[in-house]
């Protein structure tokens, strides 16, 4: 196992365990089916696409441990990974509270639904790993770095974005929380603040992509924005 793979499976490991304090530290007990399948839905994927670029793209995975507000080379950049942190944990977070003092009722179809949509967002994300070697975790060009516009980037300009929307939409509802979409709302307010300033910054550093906005009209959602 190389350097990288271990820190790779350390940080996965830690972000799993952080979750799971996150919601059965505010629920007060360990009886929550909805945040152990969550749990095992979440870490099933995210155990395939890390084996995967161990596998096929260390580079790959090199850049993606090279993630966090600490790593991020602008001060705007470190501001908006800081906020998408917290916000990250406080899905988690309210879905424990709201478990605790049962302000939710989730149909067991809609829990379901919401691990199906966790699965399809590392799924889209996979997809986009497969179709970009250069997909960093902090918002940089890298050296020869290409421009990739077909697979998913033939249908929106930031589908890991989308990928990732689409499991915070879904994670909330797979714990039986609909309290839980609310910092879901803020989220999609930082993603958007994230890919703009990323956009401005490929327009002037990544040859072609000037060109690529003009084809590719929509940044997040197919037909929407």
């Amino acid at each position: 196992m190389t350097a990288v793979t271990r820190k790779a499976v350390a940080g996965f490991v830690s972000l799993l365990a952080a979750l799971a304090a996150a919601l059965f530290g505010p629920a007060r007990s360990l009886d929550y089916w909805q945040a152990w399948v969550f749990l095992a839905v979440f870490a099933t994927a995210g155990a395939a696409v890390t084996i995967d670029l161990t596998r096929r793209d260390p580079a790959l995975l090199a850049r993606r441990v090279k993630a966090g507000p600490a790593a991020e080379p602008t001060p705007r950049q470190k501001w908006i990974q800081s906020f998408a942190s917290l916000v990250y944990l406080a899905v988690f977070v309210v879905a424990g509270f709201d478990h605790h003092e049962g302000w939710s009722h989730v149909p067991l179809a809609a829990v379901i639904a919401g691990d199906a949509l966790v699965a399809l967002g590392v799924f889209v994300v996979f997809r986009v790993f497969r179709a970009n070697s250069f997909t960093s975790g902090v918002v940089e060009v890298g050296r020869d770095q290409p421009l990739v516009s077909s697979g998913p980037y033939a249908v929106v300009r930031h589908p890991m974005y989308a990928g990732a929307l689409v499991m915070m939409l879904g994670a909330p509802i797979a714990l039986g929380s609909w309290w839980g979409l609310v910092p879901v709302a803020a989220m999609v307010a930082v993603i958007v603040a994230r890919l703009l300033d990323e956009e401005a910054l490929l327009t002037t550093q990544l040859p072609g992509y000037a060109e690529y906005r003009r084809r590719v009209k929509h940044r997040l959602v197919p037909r929407v924005w």
